[in-house]
């Protein structure tokens, strides 16, 4: 498969430093001026390629959702560069963007925060189509909508509701089919499926997957839930404190985890009649983005740790399997 999105070394930082007066400090005699920085992405190399589902797994605040982001232009990479079908588009703004716009969508993790409360199902879905496609008639403009309406599962008998009066299920259905309605390429799903019911969540999987099938999407998704994870990826990729740390197909993922950060994540998986004692307990705190550690992110915690861990920083190894794996003690053979 060819690829259709390739990020390269991206950063993602964000200033929380507040006014002048909250960055200056007194030290060594001096009085200095610094800047806090939240370092949410951080040299983040990865490419997506046509028709596959790319998962994005890590812990909450590891960078998930800024990476997506990103993506999707709603960010600016502070470094690095993002590539979509072969042209770079972080640096394209205004009526140079526009066209990935439709090409490009998002569905967002709260389906109550994502749609306005202040319009219909109707209004929702017809603003995106009559902004890309001003020479469309209104019955051309309504087929569009029903039609998008009736694949995702939302009644059409609701155009004239508003997003209030849905459950959040329904809601996720609206939020997909706005996504769905310009027909693109290529989805982001920051957790669409988090904030459901069990037995919702597999009708939002399986509608995701059918609107794949039917369309040819391609879809970069980010959970919290391995077992989704594995049930709907083609590749995953393991992020910690903004980092990447393993790339892999999903099953070489699941069944050879690498990276000893991926081993102890996998292992927290819940498994039926599964035997006491497979759970890998992380030692040490978890750091903060704020300041992140010299070397690996990883080698505070990590049980494999020596003093190049503290160091120097991994580079991605891409090993015989295909799976690409940040980590000394890979490279080493001590791992």
């Amino acid at each position: 498969m060819s690829k259709l999105l390739e990020v390269k070394n991206v950063d993602r930082h964000f200033d929380i430093s507040g006014s002048i007066v909250d960055q200056l400090s007194f030290k060594g005699g001096k009085i200095t001026r610094e800047k806090t920085l939240v370092k949410a992405v951080n040299n983040v190399s990865l490419d997506i390629r046509k028709g596959e589902t790319l998962s994005v797994v890590g812990e909450s605040g590891c960078g998930k959702s800024t990476l997506a982001r990103t993506v999707m232009g709603l960010y600016q990479p502070n470094a690095g560069e993002i590539h979509y079908d072969g042209t770079r588009i972080d640096t394209l703004t205004g009526r140079r963007r526009r066209p990935y716009r439709t090409r490009m969508q998002m569905v967002f993790q709260d389906p109550y925060a994502s749609l306005n409360p202040r319009m219909t199902v109707k209004q929702i879905l017809e603003e995106p189509v009559r902004f890309h496609n001003p020479n469309l008639n209104r019955k051309e403009v309504r087929d569009i909508i029903l039609t998008t309406m009736d694949q995702v599962g939302v009644n059409t008998a609701w155009i004239d509701n508003f997003a209030h009066e849905f459950s959040g299920g329904q809601r996720q259905r609206i939020s997909l089919a706005r996504a769905l309605v310009l027909d693109p390429e290529f989805v982001a799903a920051d957790e669409p499926i988090a904030a459901l019911d069990v037995s919702i969540q597999a009708q939002i999987l399986n509608l995701m997957m059918d609107a794949q099938e039917q369309r040819g999407l391609t879809y970069l998704f980010i959970s919290h839930d391995l077992s989704v994870v594995e049930h709907i990826s083609t590749r995953v990729a393991v992020m910690y404190l903004g980092c990447l740390c393993e790339l892999a197909d999903v099953k070489e993922l699941f069944g050879n985890p690498q990276h000893p950060y991926s081993r102890a994540l996998l292992s927290a998986i819940p498994r039926l009649g599964g035997q006491a004692g497979g759970h890998i307990r992380l030692s040490g705190d978890v750091p903060t983005p704020i300041n992140l550690p010299s070397g690996c992110v990883f080698h505070g915690r990590c049980p494999h740790a020596d003093e190049r861990c503290r160091t120097e920083v991994p580079e991605l190894l891409t090993l015989e399997s295909g799976t690409s794996v940040a980590c000394h003690g890979i490279e080493e053979g001590r791992v």
